[in-house]
């Protein structure tokens, strides 16, 4: 991201499987009414900044809850829902084996792996899954190629990433970042404020 670049991000509006605590990694699931609701307010956080918004990138997870959060965010600012771009680098991190599982039941399920994660969950990687390592480099690349500002929808674990890199923030502390579905994130190199 070259400097001067304004990343305007949005996680997706709630799902039922983030209020259930259930781990959705890349599986596609949609956002529920809250999440909706979450989404038209972000679109409405993120007017004043038009007309010169309306210019920026507008870009999204392909995964079914950013593409309808998107959608909404665009109505919200008066723009054409469906006039965006997809970019699969943008997706969740894959859960591997804990997609699906509930947050609770995961000292039942795989007890080791919890306790792999607890000591060191930025290079901890599930069965058949991606680590927040993994992630990194994937949004780091396409992060590497933005020469303009951007609107992005996307997940919790693709903006802790990116804050981590453009922060420069020290990694053991990327997969504990805090990040609310329903605020707007403003990042620029070295720069971060919620809205």
């Amino acid at each position: 991201m070259r400097a001067g670049v304004t990343l305007y991000f949005i996680r997706h509006g709630e799902t039922q499987w983030n209020a259930d605590a259930r781990y959705q990694g890349q599986a596609d699931v949609p956002m529920n009414d809250t999440g909706r609701g979450q989404a038209r307010r972000n679109g409405e956080a993120l007017r004043r900044f038009l007309p010169d918004l309306a210019q920026a990138d507008f870009l999204a997870s392909p995964l079914a809850r950013a593409r309808e959060t998107m959608e909404i965010v665009r109505d919200a600012l008066g723009l054409a829902p469906g006039d965006f771009k997809i970019e699969d680098r943008l997706m969740e991190a894959h859960y591997g084996s804990w997609q699906g599982t509930l947050a609770s039941d995961l000292p039942a399920v795989d007890a080791d792996g919890l306790a792999a994660r607890m000591r060191d969950p930025f290079h901890w990687r599930p069965k058949g899954g991606e680590s927040y390592e993994d992630l990194m480099t994937r949004t780091r690349a396409w992060l590497e190629g933005i020469e303009r500002d951007c609107v992005v929808v996307s997940h919790g674990g693709v903006n802790r990433t990116l804050r981590g890199h453009i922060l420069d923030l020290d990694v053991a502390t990327v997969p504990l970042l805090d990040m609310p579905q329903d605020r707007v994130l403003i990042l620029r190199r070295g720069t971060s404020e919620w809205i």
